[in-house]
This record gives C-alpha cells, sequence and structure tokens, in this order.
C-alpha cells in the first residue's frame, strides 16, 4: 500500500504537474526551460529576473539616458562632439582605478587607499623619470611594482593577520598620501616631459576615421560571435540559453551604440588613445572574471568565503591578489590622471578620487556585498559620473555642488544595491 501512494505520489512530479504548480525552486527552472522561446520567452525570463531584485545595469543605463537627456536640454554643447571627445579622455584615469577596485568589491570588501595610491605612484613615476633621468619605460615599471608591492602588504594584513580591510586602507589612505608629499620634496609640483609617453597617453589620437570604425566593427563582431558560442555551449549542457533572436537584437543594440561613437569622435579629434587603452583593459580584465578558474574564485570568494574554503580554494592567496589588482590598476590610472594634466602635484590622489571610483563601480552594477558584478559596470558607471560633471562645468555650477549632487548619486546606487540584495533574498536568490 506505501508503495502503491509513493508512485501515486511520484506520477504528478515527473508529469510536471503538482511540483510545477507549488512553485518550488526546480519547477520554476523547468518552467523556464520549457517556456516558449524568442523574444517573448526572454522577455519574460527578464521581468522574472528583475521582480527578483537582480537589476543588475539597468539603472545606470536609465540613469545615464536621462542625465544626457537633461543636460543636453539645459546645454546644447553637452553632446556635442568635442564634449564627448573629451568625456571619454576624461573617464579613463578615474576608470582604471575603479576597474582594480571590482575585484576587491567582488570580495565584499572596500580599498580606501586607492586614490593615495594612485598619487604615490605617479610621483615615484615623475621623481624617477623627471627629476632623475631614469627611461619613462623603466619608471613606468617601478611605478606599477610599487603600486603592486602596496596592495600586498595591504592584503596581507587584511587576508593574513584578520584586520578589517577598512581599517587597513584607511591608514593606507593617510600613509601612502603623506609619503606621497615627502617624495615630491619641496617644490610639491613635478612637470611631465611633453614628447613623453605617458604625456602622450591622454593626448594622442587616432586621426584616421577608419581605426574608430574598424575598432566599432571589430567590437560587434566579437560580440556576436562571443554571444553565439556562449548559447551554443548552454544549449548543449541543457541549460537556459539566448534565442538567437534575441543575441541578434542585442548585437544590433551594439553595433548602434559602437557606430555612433565612433561618427562622434571621427568628427572631432578621432578615436583617442586613453580610450582605446581604456576598453582593452575593460575587455580583458572582463575575460579574466569570467572565463579563468581566478576570476571564479574571486567571485566565488564573495558568495561565501567559507564555502569557498572548504572547496579547497587558497581564500587567502585569493584576497591578497585582488588586492594586488587593486594597487596595479591604482598605479596605472595615477598615470593617466597625470598625463591628463601634464603633471604630479599636492593635489594627485584626492578624496574625491576615491569616492568616484568607487561610486563609478557601484553606480554601474558592481555590489557592496561582493559576488556580483562585471567590469563593464565601470564604464558605465563613469560614463554617468563624468556626465554628471562635465554637464554642471558647462552650466557654471560650483564645484562643491558637484561633490553634493555625486554623493547623492552614490547613496542613491548603494540604496538601490540594499534593496536589490533584500528582494533577492526574499525570492531565494542571494
Amino acid at each position: 500500500m506505501k508503495r502503491t501512494r509513493a508512485s501515486e505520489q511520484a506520477e504528478p512530479t515527473r508529469a510536471g504537474g503538482d511540483s510545477a504548480r507549488a512553485g518550488t525552486p526546480a519547477a520554476d527552472v523547468d518552467r523556464r526551460r520549457t517556456s516558449e522561446g524568442g523574444i517573448r520567452g526572454y522577455l519574460r525570463d527578464f521581468t522574472r529576473t528583475l521582480r527578483s531584485g537582480e537589476l543588475g545595469s539597468l539603472p545606470g543605463i536609465i540613469g545615464l539616458i536621462v542625465i544626457w537627456a537633461v543636460f543636453q536640454g539645459l546645454h546644447p554643447q553637452f553632446l556635442s562632439p568635442r564634449n564627448l571627445s573629451n568625456l571619454s579622455v576624461d573617464i579613463v584615469g578615474t576608470g582604471m582605478i575603479a576597474l582594480g577596485i571590482v575585484f576587491v568589491l567582488l570580495l565584499g570588501e572596500v580599498d580606501l587607499s586607492v586614490g593615495s595610491v594612485s598619487g604615490l605612484t605617479a610621483a615615484v613615476f615623475a621623481v624617477l623619470n623627471v627629476s632623475n633621468g631614469l627611461p619613462e619605460w623603466l619608471a613606468i615599471l617601478a611605478a606599477l611594482v610599487v603600486g603592486a608591492a602596496i596592495g600586498a602588504f595591504q592584503g596581507f594584513f587584511a587576508a593574513r593577520i584578520g584586520v578589517p580591510a577598512f581599517v587597513v586602507t584607511l591608514a593606507g589612505l593617510l600613509a601612502w598620501n603623506g609619503l606621497m608629499l615627502y617624495v615630491l620634496g619641496a617644490s610639491g609640483t613635478i612637470n611631465l616631459h611633453e614628447e613623453g609617453l605617458v604625456h602622450a597617453l591622454t593626448s594622442y589620437y587616432f586621426h584616421d576615421p577608419a581605426v574608430a570604425y574598424g575598432l566599432a566593427a571589430l567590437s560587434v563582431g566579437a560580440f556576436f560571435v562571443a554571444s553565439y558560442r556562449d548559447a551554443c555551449r548552454r544549449r548543449s549542457a541543457g541549460v537556459l540559453s539566448l534565442p538567437v533572436a534575441v543575441i541578434a537584437l542585442r548585437t544590433g543594440a551594439v553595433a548602434l551604440a559602437a557606430f555612433a561613437a565612433a561618427y562622434v569622435l571621427n568628427r572631432f579629434e578621432g578615436l583617442p588613445l586613453a580610450l582605446l587603452i581604456f576598453l582593452v583593459f575593460v575587455v580583458g580584465l572582463n575575460f579574466l572574471l569570467r572565463r579563468t578558474f581566478y576570476g571564479r574564485k574571486i567571485v566565488s570568494i564573495g558568495g561565501g568565503a567559507e564555502a569557498a574554503r572548504r572547496a579547497g580554494m587558497n581564500v587567502v592567496w585569493l584576497r591578497i591578489s585582488a588586492f594586488m589588482v587593486s594597487g596595479t590598476l591604482a598605479a596605472v590610472g595615477g598615470l593617466f590622471l597625470a598625463s591628463r594634466v601634464a603633471a604630479v602635484g599636492q593635489t594627485s590622489g584626492s578624496s574625491i578620487l576615491l569616492i568616484n571610483a568607487i561610486a563609478a563601480a557601484v553606480i554601474g552594477g558592481v555590489s557592496l556585498f561582493g559576488g556580483r558584478g562585471t567590469t563593464w559596470a565601470v564604464l558605465l558607471g563613469m560614463l554617468v559620473i563624468q556626465s554628471i560633471a562635465s554637464g554642471m562645468v558647462l552650466l557654471g555650477i560650483p564645484t562643491p555642488m558637484q561633490s553634493v549632487i555625486t554623493g547623492g548619486v552614490l547613496l542613491a546606487a548603494v540604496t538601490l544595491d540594499s534593496l536589490s540584495r533584500i528582494s533577492q533574498k526574499a525570492h531565494g536568490r542571494a
């Protein structure tokens, strides 16, 4: 008799009846796999994801559209080729620093020292190259090594000793800023060589229109191939994958954005070298996080450090390495920031730089709670922040008010991230 009842209870489950109606996670997965394909099915799944609290970069995209529309309405030169080209260069220095912060945020930690590290490493480069005549490539290498060493030092205290990363990097913020002032010496400012490589980082443009359009075409082709291969791989594994129609639509959207950007840039000076380098970093680091064992381990630690440790991961080393990446990219960002003003001074590595770097990552969709985010979030977040700054400059709004507005945007992004996490917990997704 018991056997008969068990069989009767198993029948609806195999047929997808009672279990599916019960709304269990397994049933939900089955519905997604057997839902109507094409764009309609994708939109249904996308809506379900948004309702569960997984907003991703959608708030940042909507915010950027609104910001551009408002500032263009207030000042007709906001979306001019000159202003957008300058904006695309202005995002690079802080954006490089924010890329490093992504690695730390994915762990559920924070690095408050990146602004001071960027200023110190830029000062090290300037003193070695300009003041002491060291070849530029060696001075650049020395600056990067200093950044990585600082990251390893702070990561050791946070990961091995157990000192909270907030405290370690807060101490670093003060210490490295003081060391930068000491390195710069009495003059306080060192001008870079105008003919040097670092100076050219933000002043060189590819004037040939074919370069910008060629990069746009290459990007669109690479996006389509990567998306299609990923869909085929997921389909062969029997898991949910994007329909071909959706891939085509997304590729069309990328193509529209890429070629529009190329058109605008070519109407001014052409493709900036700084923007090209930044995009290479964004794509390369995104590949590192999503397609390599190292990147997946970093993300998994943010999802649960104890579970990662029990799975055999060297959590201590991975956390130290994330701080090393943050320190190294802070050094890279410092060089770009120095290139933009052609000098290193006492104001390099200011506190507003730290706020903007963290805000860029969070606004773009990187979670402060760890385990969620991509490097593309930095590009989106930097466009939002720099668009606000650029628009307020055009409107003649004082600098203090720019800080107030940026702080408000950061608070809104963090609040949205917290509400999103609460919603995900309620739906069993966090």
